[in-house]
Formats: C-alpha cells, structure tokens, sequence
C-alpha cells in the first residue's frame, strides 16, 4: 500500500507495515546574542561532525549536509556511517534563538523528506526564530540505511507475496509469518553490521553530535511518534542538555520496554500500549460523526451514527467474501486506520472511498502532498528499516505461532482495528538481532529544563494513555491535552496548542496544569473561531531574550 501523507511518521501507514515506519510515528543554552551558560556534561570523545551546508537543489529553500558518526559508540575509532540532514533557517534571522531539531516519527520516517512536506505545519512564531534541522536517522532513507533487497523488483515481489493489512485465515497466516521469515533471511545475509546498531540510544548519540554541529550548547527538540521515544531516551541519556523538548502523540516508555523485563514479551510492542482499543475508538468517533454528518460533508453517512456503523459493518463483512477489485477486507481495515492519522483531509477522503467500495467501486488512491525540493524525495524507505529499530529496541513475542490467538483476543476489545494491530509487529517473530546498545530506562532522570507532552484524546496510533504515561514517566513533564482527534497535533492544526507550543520553545512557558485546547476544525464540519495565547515572559525570557 501506499506512504500515508508523511511518509511513514510513525506508526503505520498506507502501505502495510509489519514494523511500524502516522505520519509516526519519536525528536542547551543556544547560539546567539545574551545566550547564558547552563552547564553541561565533559566533553565527548567522539567529535562532533561537520555540516557543509549547501542548497539542496537549486533555488530550494532547505540547505542539505551530511555528518559522519561513528557506527557504535563503544568503536568511535572505527567504521563510520554518513546521515542525511535538512535544515531550513530561520525566517527572522536577526531575532533567531538557535536550533530546532524535529524527528517525524517511525521508527523509519525520513526527515529529509517529512520536515520540508510538513515545515508548514510549524508555527510561524517557531519558524522565525529557529533554524530547523532534521534528518534521516541511522538505518533509514538517504542515510546508510538498511536494504535487505538486492533492487527494487526483489522489494516489490516480496510485498505482494503476502496480504495487504492483515492475515486471514490459515493460509494467508503461513503465507504472512513465512514472508517475514524470508526478510528476516534477507537481512541478515547483507546487512547484520549494520542493524545491531540503529537503536534509540544509538540515534540519541547522533541527535547529540548532531546539537554540538550546529553550535547549540542545549537541545531545542520536537518529536512526534516514535520521535517522542527518541526525545525521552536523550533526555535521560543527555540529561543536563535538554533546553526546551516537546514530544507529541507519545509512545508509553514502558509500553516500549516492556517494562524492562527480561522474559518472553505476552503481548506485542502495540497492544501493550493499547494501540488497538484507541484505534478502535477513533474509528467509532469517526463513523459517529459522519453519520451525524449530511452525505455533503461525509459521502458514507446513512443518516445517523447507528445507521452509518451498520452500514461500515456491512461493508467489511462483504469484503470479507467479496472484494472490490484489490480492495480486501484485511487491506481496507488497514486503510481505515491509516486514513485516520490526519483528519484533513484524510477523513472526508477516506469516507469517499468507503462509498465507493459501498457501491461497488474501485476507489481512486489516496491522494499525497508533492515531494519537497531535496536532493532524493523519494528514498527507499522498506518495511526494514523501521523493523530494525523497532524489533531490536521493543520486545515482541518469538513465537509466530501465537499471534493468531493474540489477534481474536484484541479482536473481542477492539474489533478490526484489534486485528490490525496484532499482526503490526509480527516481523519482529523472527528478527536476526537486537540492539547492541539498547536504552531500557530509568526515564525519570531530573532534566536542565521540563518537558512538554502533548496527547491527542483520539488518536488511530498512540493512545492519550500513553501520553498521560510519558508525562508521569518523565522526571519534570507538563501535559497539555489536545480534545480532537488524529495522529500528532502538529498534523491536526489547533491554534491554542500551536500557541502553547511557541510560548514554550521560545521563552520556556508552560502552560497551566491541566490544560486543554481543541482542534480548529472538527471533521465534517466548517472551521470554528479559536482563541490563543501570548508569547513572552517565562523562566527562559531572560537568557533568550
């Protein structure tokens, strides 16, 4: 199946993803005039890499560079791999505070390709006085990456030798669990160096050398996704370097540990954080408004929410025995899922190709935003790479066997979305590896400056819990709640969290305890009038003035 609109941000997405690359799903005193010191750790002995800056292609407005770090850590003197990074500057250079560092989730999302697509989304008061810089983490898209395909036709045959979403029915299990068998094979003959070290604590390294690179003496970060996992792990890891971190649509760090434990994981990376059930949730949140919705604004009511959840229901077990051309059952569930990570203007489209499947027509394809001007808008980004990351970091059952009853199981609390979820990570069954250095905790080491944590009520892919988890976790975190719905508020617009976020980054105001924003735009309806908040003051005025 397709990219989803970011292109693989985190969690999941309109291709079929066994690992996980929505849009993600995880990201100090800083240059610049009266900036004061804040500490720091001993230098590092692994120097900082060089950023020749250049544009990346003619007349674009992303300068592009590559740093070379070290492969692993603990061999800074050995073979050394390159990434990829962006950066856009700041918009108001003479106000600027330093550097904003993004990470667009996954694991498996390239930066290079999902900060310029989505560098809109950036509120302008952040874009003015931040540089920002993102890149392609280890092992993903344009840098050294993980390929365990000889060309792309081996890729493209080995996608289609097995189901779209989800399994169903004994045969398409074997044929499921023994395709990621064939790319466990794979990537263990052309690349077993190279996955034992692209993990969170791996990346966290070059996000670190990457800060050094640009001369920011603290790290100014936002994180979605997977990027809040990578936020929260250099956080704890770099303790005394955090600036300002906002993590948005979190990941629950036990979730992802699997509470550190050491015995064989009973549940998979995304039913522990209960992906399934607030899937569930948005998918009913979604047919609830579209049925209290005119067909005007959402083409698959019938007249009412009941109505239009047995409408949905009726269509999926059709499906079942009946596909309308290559739309499946299992691949329009994981359709439904993904379609729901941004609510404009995934959900009126997703609600068109419903009816067209209602009505016994094949859909026209989800529509993507143009690539962005940089050297490759289109790099390989195979199921891969976020399996080397995910598998190697996040325990998942090793036994295929037993994903078939961990299915039925989700599929009794959370319906299809249950299913969905389930066989997300099957890959990891039979992973090669796993991470030569990986970070299982503590997550509540004291930073130089708090955290900010935003949670979407209903998100297809992170649930709010999570969110609430990864505040708690974290030694000092502050949660600001987004009542709306999709994956990530940076995709899903509210001017009052935007607002929030600027004060924050910009002059560290957080906002009230318990506080809560809404969505500009609610689905299916006309946009709203929003209020916001001011910027100024705050404990950073003084040193960022």
């Amino acid at each position: 199946m397709p990219m989803p609109p970011v292109r693989g941000l985190i969690a999941g997405r309109r291709r079929r993803t066994a690992v996980i690359a929505v849009l993600v799903t995880c990201p100090a005193i800083l240059t610049g005039p009266g900036i004061a010191s804040a500490g720091g750790a001993p230098t590092p002995s692994v120097p900082a890499p060089h950023l020749d800056w250049s544009r990346c292609v003619p007349g674009s407005e992303f300068d592009c560079a590559t740093a070379k770090v070290p492969l692993d850590y603990d061999d800074p003197g050995g073979r050394t791999i390159e990434l990829a990074v962006v950066k856009r500057r700041a918009t108001d250079p003479g106000r600027r505070i330093g550097t904003l560092f993004f990470n667009p989730g996954g694991p498996g999302g390239p930066g290079t390709v999902q900060m310029p697509q989505n560098y809109d989304a950036f509120p302008s008061e952040v874009r003015e006085r931040f540089d920002i810089v993102s890149w392609d983490p280890r092992g993903v898209g344009s840098s050294t990456a993980v390929n365990c395909f000889a060309n792309s036709e081996e890729a493209s045959d080995w996608s289609a030798n097995h189901a779209a979403g989800f399994p169903v029915g004994e045969k398409e299990r074997a044929a499921f669990i023994a395709a990621y068998k064939d790319l466990s094979r794979r990537c263990e003959q052309r690349a077993p160096g190279l996955l034992r070290h692209v993990s969170t604590a791996d990346t966290a390294r070059d996000l670190d050398r990457l800060r050094r690179a640009v001369g920011d003496r603290q790290l100014t970060y936002q994180g979605i996704s997977y990027g809040t996992i990578l936020g929260a792990t250099y956080a704890n890891m770099f303790p005394d370097k955090v600036r300002a971190m906002v993590l948005d649509s979190n990941w629950d760090p036990q979730a992802w540990t699997n509470h550190a434990l050491d015995d064989e994981p009973r549940l998979t990376s995304f039913l522990r954080m209960g992906s399934d059930r607030s899937a569930a949730a948005t998918v009913d949140q979604f047919l609830t408004l579209c049925g209290s919705a005119s067909t005007g604004r959402c083409a698959f009511s019938a007249g009412g929410p009941e109505a239009t959840r047995e409408k949905f229901d009726r269509l999926l077990q059709r499906l079942r025995k009946h596909p309308v051309g290559s739309w499946t059952y299992a691949g329009t569930v994981a359709d439904v899922v993904n379609s729901l990570y941004v609510v404009h203007p995934g959900w009126t489209q997703l609600a068109g190709r419903l009816q067209d499947l209602w009505q016994g027509r094949v859909p026209e394809p989800p529509a993507f935003p143009p690539a962005p001007a940089v050297p490759d808008p289109n790099p390989y980004v195979g199921e891969e790479q976020g399996a080397a990351v995910l598998c190697g970091d996040s325990p998942n059952p090793r036994d295929p066997g037993v994903y078939h009853a961990l299915e039925k199981a989700s599929a009794t609390r959370a319906g299809d979305a249950g299913r969905f979820w389930t066989w997300a990570t099957e890959g990891c069954a039979s992973w090669p590896t796993a991470a030569a250095d990986r970070y299982s905790g503590p997550w509540n080491k004291p930073t130089a400056h708090p955290v900010l944590v935003v949670g979407t009520r209903y998100d297809p892919s992170t649930p709010y819990s999570a969110s609430q988890a990864m505040a708690k976790e974290l030694a000092d975190a502050r949660l600001l709640t987004l009542d709306g719905h999709g994956h990530t508020a940076l995709l899903n617009p509210s001017r009052c969290v935007k607002d929030h976020e600027s004060r924050y980054l910009i002059d560290g105001t957080l906002p009230p305890v318990g506080t809560t924003c809404r969505q500009d735009t609610p689905p299916f309806s006309a946009p709203k009038p929003t209020g916001g908040v001011t910027t100024g003051g705050g404990w950073m005025a003084g040193i960022l003035a």
